[in-house]
């Protein structure tokens, strides 16, 4: 399976695409909002939130069946923008499960700040 070719169809919001990567029992995790999805739910989730997406594939590592993808996702304006670390079982090349940890990108916390420890990594 093409991890990068995958996100694209994601961040593209193209369902038909997206879907063709998915085992059809295969299930998605959202661990950050404790969701559970069907591939149709997780579909219509990514195709109907609102905005126009862009993103990078920063990183994959592969282990196996296991294939984990860090992803930086953000709104072609750059408003809003995520991480999202996506760990995915793969059988027979497909996806049989998908567990997702998104994360808000943002300045460090101001009491980090204030101890002026850490710099910025780009």
């Amino acid at each position: 399976m093409n991890i990068q070719e995958f996100w694209d169809a994601v961040l593209k919001q193209d369902a038909e695409k997206m879907r063709t990567y998915f085992r059809e029992d295969a299930y998605v995790n959202w661990h950050c909002t404790n969701e559970h999805f069907t591939v149709e739910e997780y579909i219509r989730a990514n195709c109907e939130y609102p905005g126009e997406w862009d993103g990078t594939v920063e990183r994959i590592e592969k282990m196996d069946t296991l294939t984990v993808a860090a992803v930086n996702v953000y709104v072609r304006d750059r408003s809003v923008s995520f991480h999202v670390v996506s760990f995915m079982r793969l059988a027979e090349d497909k996806i049989c499960s998908l567990d997702e940890y998104w994360g808000d990108d943002g300045a460090a916390p101001q009491w980090r700040r204030d101890k002026k420890i850490g710099v910025a990594i780009h």
